[in-house]
Protein backbone atom coordinates (compact mmCIF):
# COMPACT_ATOMS: atom_id res chain seq x y z
CA UNK A 1 0.00 0.00 0.00
CA UNK A 2 1.53 3.46 -0.74
CA UNK A 3 2.37 5.75 1.96
CA UNK A 4 1.61 9.08 0.84
CA UNK A 5 3.45 12.37 2.19
CA UNK A 6 1.57 14.27 5.24
CA UNK A 7 4.40 16.76 5.46
CA UNK A 8 3.65 20.21 5.10
CA UNK A 9 1.19 22.04 2.90
CA UNK A 10 0.62 25.73 1.63
CA UNK A 11 -2.94 26.89 2.77
CA UNK A 12 -4.62 26.83 -0.11
CA UNK A 13 -7.96 28.31 1.20
CA UNK A 14 -9.47 32.14 1.41
CA UNK A 15 -7.41 34.38 3.97
CA UNK A 16 -9.88 36.00 5.99
CA UNK A 17 -9.32 39.91 6.08
CA UNK A 18 -8.14 41.18 9.36
CA UNK A 19 -10.00 44.25 11.11
CA UNK A 20 -12.90 43.05 9.74
CA UNK A 21 -14.70 41.15 12.31
CA UNK A 22 -16.71 43.83 14.39
CA UNK A 23 -18.49 43.95 11.37
CA UNK A 24 -20.25 40.26 11.71
CA UNK A 25 -20.92 41.77 15.47
CA UNK A 26 -23.02 44.72 14.15
CA UNK A 27 -24.45 42.92 11.61
CA UNK A 28 -25.90 40.13 13.98
CA UNK A 29 -26.62 42.90 16.63
CA UNK A 30 -28.70 44.87 13.61
CA UNK A 31 -30.65 42.18 12.55
CA UNK A 32 -31.68 41.15 16.21
CA UNK A 33 -32.92 44.38 17.35
CA UNK A 34 -35.15 44.48 13.49
CA UNK A 35 -36.80 40.94 14.75
CA UNK A 36 -38.10 42.56 17.64
CA UNK A 37 -41.75 43.99 17.58
CA UNK A 38 -41.72 46.03 20.70
CA UNK A 39 -38.37 48.13 19.20
CA UNK A 40 -40.08 48.80 15.86
CA UNK A 41 -42.74 50.22 17.37
CA UNK A 42 -40.72 52.31 19.44
CA UNK A 43 -38.92 53.24 16.09
CA UNK A 44 -41.67 54.53 14.54
CA UNK A 45 -42.75 56.41 17.30
CA UNK A 46 -39.40 58.02 16.92
CA UNK A 47 -40.11 59.47 13.70
CA UNK A 48 -43.54 61.24 14.70
CA UNK A 49 -41.61 64.44 15.39
CA UNK A 50 -39.89 63.85 12.34
CA UNK A 51 -43.79 64.04 10.49
CA UNK A 52 -44.89 67.00 12.22
CA UNK A 53 -42.34 68.93 11.26
CA UNK A 54 -42.89 67.79 7.75
CA UNK A 55 -46.41 69.09 8.13
CA UNK A 56 -44.74 71.83 9.12
CA UNK A 57 -42.19 72.64 6.50
CA UNK A 58 -45.06 72.10 3.82
CA UNK A 59 -47.80 74.11 4.92
CA UNK A 60 -45.22 77.24 5.76
CA UNK A 61 -44.08 76.24 2.23
CA UNK A 62 -47.21 77.05 0.13
CA UNK A 63 -48.99 79.62 2.98
CA UNK A 64 -47.18 82.29 3.61
CA UNK A 65 -49.91 83.77 5.15
CA UNK A 66 -49.40 81.65 7.85
CA UNK A 67 -46.23 83.88 9.16
CA UNK A 68 -44.20 83.64 11.85
CA UNK A 69 -46.06 81.07 13.71
CA UNK A 70 -44.87 78.52 12.09
CA UNK A 71 -42.22 79.97 9.65
CA UNK A 72 -39.16 77.68 9.15
CA UNK A 73 -36.01 78.98 10.66
CA UNK A 74 -32.35 77.28 11.51
CA UNK A 75 -33.23 77.03 14.70
CA UNK A 76 -36.14 74.62 13.97
CA UNK A 77 -33.60 71.82 12.98
CA UNK A 78 -32.14 72.34 16.40
CA UNK A 79 -35.26 72.29 18.01
CA UNK A 80 -35.99 69.16 16.71
CA UNK A 81 -32.83 67.41 17.54
CA UNK A 82 -34.07 68.92 21.00
CA UNK A 83 -37.28 67.25 21.15
CA UNK A 84 -35.21 63.72 19.73
CA UNK A 85 -33.23 63.84 23.16
CA UNK A 86 -36.12 61.77 24.70
CA UNK A 87 -36.19 58.85 21.74
CA UNK A 88 -32.05 59.22 22.18
CA UNK A 89 -32.86 58.28 25.76
CA UNK A 90 -35.12 55.26 25.21
CA UNK A 91 -33.11 53.34 22.21
CA UNK A 92 -29.90 53.65 24.01
CA UNK A 93 -31.64 52.22 27.30
CA UNK A 94 -33.35 49.89 25.03
CA UNK A 95 -30.32 48.95 22.84
CA UNK A 96 -27.47 49.13 24.73
CA UNK A 97 -28.09 47.91 28.27
CA UNK A 98 -27.45 44.35 27.15
CA UNK A 99 -25.29 44.77 25.20
CA UNK A 100 -21.89 43.72 26.57
CA UNK A 101 -23.79 42.92 30.01
CA UNK A 102 -25.37 39.54 27.98
CA UNK A 103 -22.40 38.79 26.97
CA UNK A 104 -20.49 38.75 30.42
CA UNK A 105 -23.47 36.71 32.03
CA UNK A 106 -23.81 33.87 29.54
CA UNK A 107 -19.73 34.46 29.81
CA UNK A 108 -19.11 34.99 26.17
CA UNK A 109 -16.48 36.68 26.06
CA UNK A 110 -14.08 33.91 26.56
CA UNK A 111 -15.81 32.47 23.41
CA UNK A 112 -15.49 35.92 21.32
CA UNK A 113 -12.47 37.03 22.59
CA UNK A 114 -10.62 33.30 21.52
CA UNK A 115 -11.01 33.68 17.95
CA UNK A 116 -9.22 36.18 15.72
CA UNK A 117 -11.37 39.10 17.04
CA UNK A 118 -9.37 42.11 19.37
CA UNK A 119 -11.02 43.68 22.01
CA UNK A 120 -11.13 47.05 19.55
CA UNK A 121 -12.63 45.15 17.20
CA UNK A 122 -15.38 43.69 20.03
CA UNK A 123 -16.19 47.14 21.10
CA UNK A 124 -16.65 49.06 18.11
CA UNK A 125 -18.82 46.02 17.15
CA UNK A 126 -20.91 46.25 20.24
CA UNK A 127 -20.29 50.03 20.00
CA UNK A 128 -21.63 50.60 15.80
CA UNK A 129 -24.86 48.76 16.68
CA UNK A 130 -26.08 50.94 19.00
CA UNK A 131 -24.93 54.36 17.08
CA UNK A 132 -26.79 52.59 14.08
CA UNK A 133 -29.82 52.78 15.85
CA UNK A 134 -29.01 56.56 17.17
CA UNK A 135 -28.10 57.81 14.20
CA UNK A 136 -31.21 56.98 12.52
CA UNK A 137 -33.38 58.98 14.81
CA UNK A 138 -31.20 61.76 14.90
CA UNK A 139 -28.96 62.69 12.05
CA UNK A 140 -30.66 61.19 9.16
CA UNK A 141 -34.41 62.36 10.07
CA UNK A 142 -32.82 65.94 10.26
CA UNK A 143 -31.31 65.62 6.87
CA UNK A 144 -34.22 64.53 5.62
CA UNK A 145 -36.53 67.18 7.36
CA UNK A 146 -33.48 69.48 5.50
CA UNK A 147 -34.22 67.89 1.34
CA UNK A 148 -37.98 68.24 2.97
CA UNK A 149 -37.54 72.10 2.74
CA UNK A 150 -35.75 72.18 -0.07
CA UNK A 151 -38.05 70.28 -2.05
CA UNK A 152 -41.53 71.94 -0.71
CA UNK A 153 -39.85 75.42 -1.09
CA UNK A 154 -38.51 74.65 -4.95
CA UNK A 155 -35.28 76.21 -4.35
CA UNK A 156 -32.15 76.49 -2.42
CA UNK A 157 -33.13 79.93 -1.18
CA UNK A 158 -33.40 78.95 2.49
CA UNK A 159 -30.18 76.19 2.30
CA UNK A 160 -27.79 78.74 0.63
CA UNK A 161 -28.68 81.70 3.75
CA UNK A 162 -28.18 78.54 5.95
CA UNK A 163 -25.46 76.58 4.47
CA UNK A 164 -23.79 75.34 8.19
CA UNK A 165 -26.96 73.55 8.92
CA UNK A 166 -25.84 70.42 7.40
CA UNK A 167 -22.27 70.38 8.92
CA UNK A 168 -23.87 71.64 11.86
CA UNK A 169 -26.43 68.46 11.77
CA UNK A 170 -23.48 65.91 11.18
CA UNK A 171 -21.39 67.52 13.85
CA UNK A 172 -24.09 67.90 16.93
CA UNK A 173 -25.81 64.31 15.74
CA UNK A 174 -21.96 62.51 16.22
CA UNK A 175 -21.12 64.18 19.30
CA UNK A 176 -24.99 62.96 20.57
CA UNK A 177 -24.17 59.87 19.44
CA UNK A 178 -20.88 58.88 20.43
CA UNK A 179 -21.41 60.62 24.11
CA UNK A 180 -24.74 58.50 24.29
CA UNK A 181 -23.45 55.20 23.05
CA UNK A 182 -19.91 54.92 24.72
CA UNK A 183 -21.15 55.93 28.11
CA UNK A 184 -24.17 53.08 27.82
CA UNK A 185 -21.63 50.47 26.54
CA UNK A 186 -19.29 51.49 29.54
CA UNK A 187 -22.06 51.24 31.96
CA UNK A 188 -23.18 47.68 30.30
CA UNK A 189 -19.65 46.50 30.75
CA UNK A 190 -19.89 46.84 34.87
CA UNK A 191 -22.85 44.08 35.46
CA UNK A 192 -24.33 41.05 34.23
CA UNK A 193 -27.87 42.50 34.31
CA UNK A 194 -28.91 44.64 31.53
CA UNK A 195 -31.78 45.85 34.23
CA UNK A 196 -29.10 47.60 36.71
CA UNK A 197 -27.44 49.09 33.31
CA UNK A 198 -30.61 50.71 32.77
CA UNK A 199 -31.13 51.93 36.07
CA UNK A 200 -27.67 53.37 36.29
CA UNK A 201 -27.62 55.02 32.71
CA UNK A 202 -30.86 56.36 34.00
CA UNK A 203 -28.71 57.36 37.37
CA UNK A 204 -25.98 59.53 35.50
CA UNK A 205 -28.64 61.42 33.45
CA UNK A 206 -30.90 62.50 36.06
CA UNK A 207 -28.50 62.52 38.77
CA UNK A 208 -25.85 65.11 37.60
CA UNK A 209 -29.30 66.99 36.15
CA UNK A 210 -30.38 66.84 39.56
CA UNK A 211 -27.36 68.41 41.32
CA UNK A 212 -27.01 71.08 38.99
CA UNK A 213 -30.58 71.79 39.61
CA UNK A 214 -29.80 72.19 43.45
CA UNK A 215 -27.08 74.06 42.70
CA UNK A 216 -29.04 76.57 40.27
CA UNK A 217 -31.54 76.40 43.24
CA UNK A 218 -29.05 77.93 45.90
CA UNK A 219 -26.46 80.15 43.74
CA UNK A 220 -29.17 81.33 41.03
CA UNK A 221 -26.54 81.12 38.52
CA UNK A 222 -26.14 78.28 35.23
CA UNK A 223 -22.37 78.21 36.07
CA UNK A 224 -22.48 74.82 37.39
CA UNK A 225 -24.18 73.60 34.35
CA UNK A 226 -21.19 71.54 33.55
CA UNK A 227 -21.81 69.33 36.01
CA UNK A 228 -25.16 68.14 33.78
CA UNK A 229 -25.40 65.42 31.56
CA UNK A 230 -27.68 66.88 29.11
CA UNK A 231 -26.44 70.60 30.09
CA UNK A 232 -23.13 69.78 28.45
CA UNK A 233 -24.56 68.45 25.00
CA UNK A 234 -26.98 71.40 25.49
CA UNK A 235 -24.55 74.21 25.35
CA UNK A 236 -21.97 72.73 22.53
CA UNK A 237 -25.24 72.64 20.83
CA UNK A 238 -26.20 76.00 21.19
CA UNK A 239 -23.07 76.81 19.50
CA UNK A 240 -22.81 74.69 16.81
CA UNK A 241 -26.08 75.77 15.51
CA UNK A 242 -24.88 79.37 16.27
CA UNK A 243 -27.52 79.76 18.88
CA UNK A 244 -27.52 82.02 21.92
CA UNK A 245 -26.06 79.99 24.95
CA UNK A 246 -28.91 78.50 27.07
CA UNK A 247 -25.97 78.54 30.27
CA UNK A 248 -23.72 80.41 31.62
CA UNK A 249 -20.78 77.95 31.53
CA UNK A 250 -17.66 78.62 29.16
CA UNK A 251 -17.96 76.66 25.82
CA UNK A 252 -14.75 75.16 26.19
CA UNK A 253 -15.41 73.94 29.87
CA UNK A 254 -18.83 72.28 28.11
CA UNK A 255 -16.46 70.82 25.58
CA UNK A 256 -13.59 69.63 27.78
CA UNK A 257 -16.60 67.88 29.96
CA UNK A 258 -18.14 65.87 27.29
CA UNK A 259 -14.42 64.68 26.14
CA UNK A 260 -13.81 63.67 29.81
CA UNK A 261 -16.75 61.32 29.71
CA UNK A 262 -16.28 60.11 26.37
CA UNK A 263 -12.56 59.47 27.60
CA UNK A 264 -13.43 57.20 31.00
CA UNK A 265 -15.72 55.12 28.96
CA UNK A 266 -13.08 54.43 26.79
CA UNK A 267 -10.55 53.86 30.08
CA UNK A 268 -13.52 51.62 31.49
CA UNK A 269 -14.23 49.30 28.19
CA UNK A 270 -10.84 49.05 27.96
CA UNK A 271 -10.38 47.36 31.80
CA UNK A 272 -13.44 45.81 31.73
CA UNK A 273 -13.42 44.54 28.11
CA UNK A 274 -11.52 40.92 28.71
CA UNK A 275 -11.21 37.34 27.73
CA UNK A 276 -10.24 36.51 30.90
CA UNK A 277 -11.92 38.32 34.12
CA UNK A 278 -8.76 39.05 36.53
CA UNK A 279 -10.16 39.21 39.98
CA UNK A 280 -8.03 41.85 42.21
Amino acid sequence: MPIHDQGYRRYAGERARTGTGWIVITRAGIRTMFSKRAFLGLLLLSWAPFFVRAVQIYVAANFPQTGELIAVKADTFRQFLDQQQTFVFFVTVYVGAGLIANDRRANALQIYLSKPLTRAEYIFGKLAILMTFLALITWIPAIVLLIVQIAFAGNFTFFANNAYLFPAITVFSFIDIVLAASTMLALSSLSKSSRYVAILYAAVLFFTQAIYGVLYATTRSSGFSWLSFSANLSQVGDAIFRQRSTYDTPLPVAFLMIVVWITASAFVLERRVRGVEVVA
